[in-house]
């Protein structure tokens, strides 16, 4: 964004914060709009955003750390940690500066304080803290998977209760979420997450030294590649098959596809981090299996919903959200399913997938008017690296032992 468009918006943003402060009701009295900033700091991207309780987003600012993580091969959470300590004041000053908005007109301040990195969250609480303290505001503790999965209430009308996948670089979740701050867990994976085993899948592939994909994530390489890949030239063996519950495994799979890197490397010749000739293949097999596995158990989901009467079948909806959900093979297959199944089917956009400010400030807004976890003494508030989601249901999936049945899926 070049300086001129960035001074417009700060104008545009500065006259809309301006009306919003000086409209009223009909009775002549004025009528505040109730503004909460929100900050994200639970992994790589230091985010900061102010959004009003219409929905308004009033200014937003975001530092990605992914250009150095990209050198190193993944996050270091000492290096994560301090680049957050670097840039998290003056993400938060920008985004108070866009919206127009002082620090006293706010109504509270939300920060993500679980899960994620230790270190990282460390940063966010203690700089929000600090604020909230100096003055005198509203805290509201925030948890990241929460405000994933309510980000969709940002963007579309939806409303409670919703099936919800959350698919991401640390988590990958099935949850029915039935109110702010009511959820129903359904499954999670029970080792890594997709976005962990595509990045890893990618540093194993050496897919930085591909000229297509130097600058791309490793999720988002693995995509880009598979788009010209044949994914036929390799079959993975889909994980959890045998296991009728909701709960996902990736590692498994990630063996699979190493066994496979190992063994072309051996055929051709080359050593460990030289560039395959079948890399798009591969890249396509993997992320096809991917897919599939997170859609069946996803059918099952949907079909335990619909038995137990947890959704109606007349008006249920999936939501997906989370960094992965950008994947647009997965998302692909998951519409397959949603319509297969009389399902709405709805996905924030990608820019509000990945980790970001924006989300954590809606989740205030949500929490704010539900008066649900406002804190007026943040006495004893701690960061928490693992944290679950909601009521644990996922013992009751698996009893039922639901058979999904077969879904012609052609992506």
């Amino acid at each position: 964004m070049n300086s001129i468009t960035k001074s417009l918006l700060k104008s545009i943003k500065h006259g809309q914060a301006a009306w919003l402060r000086s409209s009223s009701t009909h009775s002549g009295k004025q009528c505040l709009p109730k503004l909460v900033l929100g900050i994200e700091t639970s992994c790589d991207d230091t985010g900061a955003a102010v959004v009003d309780d219409a929905g308004n987003i009033l200014g937003e600012a975001l530092h990605c750390q992914k250009e150095v993580h990209l050198k190193t091969g993944g996050i270091i959470p000492l290096v994560a940690q301090q680049l957050h300590r670097e840039n998290i004041e003056q993400i938060v000053k920008e985004a108070l500066s866009i919206s127009g908005v002082s620090v006293n007109e706010l109504a509270a301040i939300a920060t993500t304080v679980k899960p994620g990195l230790a270190l990282s969250l460390g940063v966010g609480l203690e700089y929000s803290l600090k604020l909230v303290n100096k003055y005198k505001k509203p805290f509201i503790p925030i948890h990241h998977m929460e405000a994933h999965a309510l980000t969709i209430r940002l963007t579309n009308q939806v409303e409670f209760p919703f099936l919800v996948l959350l698919l991401s670089g640390g988590h990958c979740i099935l949850a029915v979420a039935q109110g702010v701050s009511d959820f129903l867990l359904l499954g999670q994976s029970i080792d890594i997450a997709p976005g962990d085993m595509l990045d890893k899948v990618a540093r194993r592939l050496s897919l930085s030294k591909h000229p297509e994909c130097h600058s791309m994530a490793g999720g988002k390489a693995i995509e880009h590649l598979a788009q010209t890949g044949n994914r036929q030239h390799y079959t993975f063996r889909v994980p959890m098959q045998h296991y009728r519950n909701c709960d996902f495994s990736f590692s498994g799979l990630q063996n699979l596809v190493n066994k496979v890197i190992i063994q072309k490397e051996k055929e051709e010749g080359l050593q460990k981090g030289e560039l395959l000739s079948c890399i798009k293949d591969i890249a396509a097999a993997a992320q096809h299996a991917v897919a599939v596995h997170i859609v069946k158990r996803t059918y099952r989901a949907m079909l335990f919903c619909i038995k137990h009467s947890i959704l109606s079948p007349k008006n249920a909806t999936l939501v997906v959200s989370g960094g992965v959900a950008s994947n647009q093979y997965i998302r692909k297959g998951l519409q397959i399913l949603a319509d297969a199944n009389g399902f709405a089917f709805l996905c924030p956009p990608p820019r509000l997938c990945t980790d970001n400010g924006v989300m954590i400030a809606w989740n205030g807004i949500e929490r704010l008017r539900a008066g649900l976890g406002v804190l007026h003494c943040t006495d004893g508030i701690r960061y928490e690296a693992n944290a679950p989601l909601g009521i644990d249901i996922s013992k009751r999936v698996e009893e039922d032992s639901i058979k999904v049945p077969r879904l012609k899926m052609k992506i």
